[in-house]
């Protein structure tokens, strides 16, 4: 009977083990993905109050026309979404293909004031490529216009 108690308690003592294991190792891994996670959010967002102060995270939008002004290295520049606009400042070489009016998703993180200060900053590849949020409300405009020229 005392040779049951023993393999018994041993039986035991492993399983806890294993659990314990699995737990830590799940926690570290949700811990890690969830750092490694990018939310990707609108101008109208950020101005909402919707995206994360201090946390990285992507924002995108359109070059706003006549935003750009450059001061060595450092660029600052506004993207819109046509219904708000914020302002980013990017230290650094920019894209080939940046310029006024086109689409632009940045990687940073926003201050109090609002002010999105970027890591990176990506351009658009092709003729076909808008952020997702901005293609739609170019098309709304558009119909729009169209049905009251």
């Amino acid at each position: 009977m005392m040779l049951f108690s023993r393999l018994h308690q041993r039986r035991m003592s492993f399983l806890i083990f294993v659990l314990v294991s699995l737990a830590i190792a799940a926690f570290f891994m949700l811990r890690a993905l969830n750092e490694n996670l990018l939310f990707y959010f609108t101008p109208s967002d950020i101005v909402a109050g919707k995206a994360p102060l201090n946390h990285l995270f992507r924002a995108g939008g359109m070059v706003e026309n006549g935003s750009i002004k450059r001061s060595g290295l450092t660029v600052q520049f506004r993207i819109t979404d046509l219904h708000q606009k914020i302002t980013v400042i990017y230290t650094g070489l920019l894209p080939d293909l940046f310029r006024e009016g086109q689409g632009v998703i940045v990687h940073g993180k926003t201050d109090k004031t609002g002010v999105f200060t970027a890591e990176e900053v990506l351009a658009k590849h092709d003729e076909k490529y808008t952020p997702p949020d901005v293609a739609h409300t170019l098309r709304d405009q558009q119909r729009l216009q169209q049905d009251h020229p």
